[in-house]
Parts: structure tokens; C-alpha cells; sequence
């Protein structure tokens, strides 16, 4: 059985939990790169790759492609990398 994410009635819309395309700059360099990338090229490609065997929800795909990019293009350690994708909501 799979988990899905419960769809908050409209009246709550924002109340406390902002969207994250309601607090990112859309002028943003990422954000301006991301709409450029296919997302879907890699969805197609590398599905069969990243499935999930215990249960829990798979990795994300633009995850999986995007950390690996931006590790390398701020030349950042494994370390920094997954300390980044957490603090930061352009990665």
C-alpha cells in the first residue's frame, strides 16, 4: 500500500506551511536552469534504477540528477552536498 501525501483543504491553503514557490526568487540561477532541464528525460531513462525495495517512497529522480550537478559546480564534498539540499530550497 502506498503512502500519499494528504491534499489540505483550500481554507487552509498557506496557513503555516507556505509553499515553496511562494518563498524561492524565480530570477534565481537554479531556478532558471531547472526550467530549462527535461525532467522528464530522466524519468524515462532511469525509472527501472531507483526503485524502492523496503517499502518507503523511492528517491526522486531530479534529486538523484540534481545533486551530483551541483556538487560538482560548487565543487562541495559529499558532506557539504546533503548539508546544502537540506538548508538551501534552490538545490
Amino acid at each position: 500500500m502506498q503512502m500519499r501525501h494528504r491534499i489540505r483543504p483550500p481554507d487552509q491553503d498557506g496557513l503555516l506551511r507556505p509553499y515553496l514557490v511562494d518563498l524561492i526568487d524565480l530570477r534565481h540561477e537554479l531556478v532558471k536552469l531547472a526550467a530549462l532541464i527535461d525532467g522528464e528525460v530522466f524519468e524515462r531513462k532511469w525509472s527501472g534504477f531507483f526503485r524502492s525495495a523496503t517499502g518507503r517512497s523511492a528517491t526522486p529522480l531530479r534529486l538523484v540528477a540534481g545533486l551530483p550537478y551541483l556538487q560538482h559546480a560548487y565543487r562541495l564534498s559529499n558532506e557539504a552536498i546533503v548539508a546544502r539540499s537540506v538548508e538551501n530550497p534552490y538545490d
